[in-house]
């Protein structure tokens, strides 16, 4: 048998027989990688570890610490949970179950919602299934063949897939012990690598996404290869529920959600409403320092604007539908571009005007499914913190550079430190010059590497009108949110026929360049909420400190106190009730209000305060203007970690 050249990511290369396996050419590395191989990338296509290699070729053994060999592990656990389900109950008809960020999912056709106890009996089969260490075995199967075995079975949804599949396109059943699916794969060796799993809930979901369709039941699970790495979960998923931001947005009075206002409209009550009020006075300053100019654009405009944009050709199931005014027809917005575009053709435009950089705070609306609605997370209306940037060619790496630093600046003022970054390029319905798309492309990568951040190219990621940098933060948990987005536009500046007039005198389309810092302010919060737990820093937090009176005694005193603390700027509320002193710090605390002033007969009498600051329990007692002074410092730096009770203060 003839030899092939297998080239290792170390840069190794081993002759081997041709038609060499994966676990093989994982022997032949060490038997450690061997145990813990999972899958084999070849020439960059994930394949199973059984799989032969048939020619010389890049090959890299996967295993759990390879985000693809994970995603391997958990849609073969969706198959393993899926045979658990069909033997539990034998008359579930099979959709769908991919990996996801975390876990697995699959769906299924049912007569009724998947109970808390169902779901244990699930796990229990499971454990027999994994006890077997069958083997995962790969099929090549004719379309016709397999679509008459399914409409036999009464598979109705196998039978819709396999039907829109494209002509020709090879289609595989993987099988293990008495289950089989026809999926892409790949898969583990045997079942018997999943060594912890956990079902963690079921709930509704609309086949393929759509309210058209059936309501399916879909179970969540997770697995790992160790039990340590599923305790470790468990310990991080507790912590998550801790931190959910729909019950703490409840629990703190931050925002409502109402059925008699709508599904996905979020109502900002007070101290939600004060934490956005900060959010948008450091975004409004920091661009106005930044060199940006500030626009407004309205909620609604002429249908023909966003027939032109292109939005109600390529975004028409996302909007609402359009309203009749004066016997015209007005749409609700999706985005604000067109407004800012309208206003950039308002009049010519030379050369030295660019670049432009227009923000707003622009609220718009989409139609986003009952189904996916989550919290602050995914919502109907939102506001985006948008901006527009008009650039020339010649401009555009330099502001780029600047972009990015912008970016990081600002995300980094709320805490984050980490992050995911995306460099999404080129896609094959790409409208565009195709030199402007690798001009963006190149002007995108230098700037990431120029900050030299880490980040990872989407290959043919990006949007049809140009490419994009994502950037996610990542929280305490260390959980991705998506944030940031730097998107070149190819498509709306034809569209409306924007130029310059450049130093030649000669007309000239300027670069567009779509970007979002925080998102939107609704989902930042979101994040926000569940990056502090709902315990804001000082400069965030709706009410930054609470009066603690002991005694009536001492009840005139802290209105002076309050007075006084309100007149510097300090959010501040008095807890005149006839409590316990302990139970007032109970309630404080429960509320998460950062600094509380408890005054009793002996501060009255020395006019001091005795200071708690939470998560630091007492730091002591101190004058009303050096505690004032400490808070006011610790505020306008905008610190999100204490000062005022770790650094010594004016004591009395």
């Amino acid at each position: 048998m003839a030899d092939i050249a297998i080239r290792l990511p170390d840069g190794g290369v081993k002759t081997m027989p041709k038609g060499v396996t994966g676990l093989e050419i994982a022997q032949t590395i060490s038997a450690r990688l061997a145990k813990e191989a999972l899958a084999m990338e070849v020439d960059g296509k994930v394949v199973d570890l059984s799989r032969p290699v048939e020619r010389d070729a890049e090959v890299r053994i996967l295993t759990w610490d390879d985000r693809e060999g994970k995603e391997v592990f958990w849609h073969s656990s969706a198959h393993v949970m899926a045979q658990a389900v069909r033997q539990v109950f034998p008359n579930v008809k099979l959709a769908i179950g991919p990996a996801i960020e975390e876990g697995f999912y699959y769906d299924f056709d049912t007569t009724r919602p998947f109970s808390p106890e169902d779901l244990e009996k699930i796990e229990k089969r499971m454990a027999a299934i994994v006890a077997e260490d069958a083997s995962f075995s790969r099929t090549v199967c004719g379309r016709k063949e397999l679509i008459d075995k399914y409409r036999a079975a009464g598979e109705i949804y196998k039978v819709e897939m396999l039907e829109e599949l494209p002509a020709g396109e090879e289609i595989t059943v993987y099988r293990h012990s008495d289950f089989e699916d026809v999926c892409r794969g790949p898969h583990l060796p045997s079942t018997g690598r999943i060594k912890a799993y956990k079902l963690i809930s079921s709930s509704g979901a609309y086949w393929r996404g759509s309210e058209d369709n059936k309501m399916l039941q879909r179970i969540y699970g997770v697995a790992y290869p160790q039990k340590k790495l599923l305790d470790e979960f468990l310990a991080r998923l507790a912590e998550a529920e801790k931190r959910d931001h729909r019950k703490l947005g409840k629990q703190l009075e931050l925002y409502l959600i109402s059925d008699e206002t709508g599904p996905g409209l979020v109502l900002w009550l007070p101290k939600g409403g004060m934490i956005r009020h900060e959010i948008e006075n450091f975004w409004r300053e920091e661009h106005l320092k930044g060199g940006y100019d500030l626009v407004y654009s309205p909620h609604i405009a002429n249908l023909d604007l966003w027939h032109r944009s292109g939005h109600t050709d390529f975004y028409r199931d996302d909007m609402f539908m359009p309203m009749e005014v004066d016997k015209g027809k007005y749409q609700i917005k999706p985005m604000n571009c067109p407004f800012h575009i309208v206003m950039f053709a308002s009049r010519r435009r030379s050369y030295r005007e660019l670049p432009l950089r227009w923000a707003e705070l622009g609220t718009v609306y989409r139609y986003e499914r009952a189904g996916v609605l989550h919290g602050l997370m995914r919502v109907r209306g939102f506001t985006q913190d948008d901006a527009h940037l008009f650039v020339r060619p010649d401009q555009m790496e330099a502001e780029l550079i600047r972009l990015i630093d912008f970016c990081l600046k600002i995300i980094r003022a709320f805490g984050f430190e980490e992050f995911d970054i995306y460099l999404s390029t080129r896609p094959d319905d790409a409208i565009g010059d195709p030199a402007d798309w690798e001009s963006a492309q190149n002007g995108l990568r230098k700037a990431l590497e120029y900050h030299t951040l880490t980040y990872r190219v989407d290959e043919g990621g990006g949007a049809f009108y140009g490419p994009k940098i994502d950037i996610k933060i990542k929280d305490a948990l260390g959980r991705a949110w998506q944030c940031s987005t730097i998107q070149f536009d190819f498509n709306e500046p034809e569209r409306f026929d924007l130029t310059y007039i450049d130093r030649d005198g000669e007309r000239r389309r300027p670069f567009m360049i779509h970007r979002a810092l925080l998102g939107s302010l609704e989902r930042f919060l979101g994040a926000l909420i569940e990056q502090y737990a709902g315990d804001f820093p000082l400069w965030l937090s709706p009410v930054q400190a609470r009066i603690l009176p002991v005694t009536d005694r001492a009840l005139a005193y802290g209105g002076e106190l309050e007075g006084q603390f309100r007149q510097a700027g300090i959010r501040v509320e008095l807890d005149g009730r006839p409590e316990k002193i302990g139970h007032k710090i109970r309630e404080a605390e429960l509320a998460k209000i950062p600094i509380m002033l408890i005054i009793g007969d002996r501060e009255v009498e020395q006019k001091a305060v005795s200071v708690r600051r939470r998560g630091l329990g007492d730091v002591g007692t101190m004058s009303p203007a050096g505690l004032l002074t400490g808070m006011i410092e610790e505020i306008r730096a905008r610190r999100n970690t204490p000062v005022v009770g770790v650094q010594k203060e004016e004591r009395v």
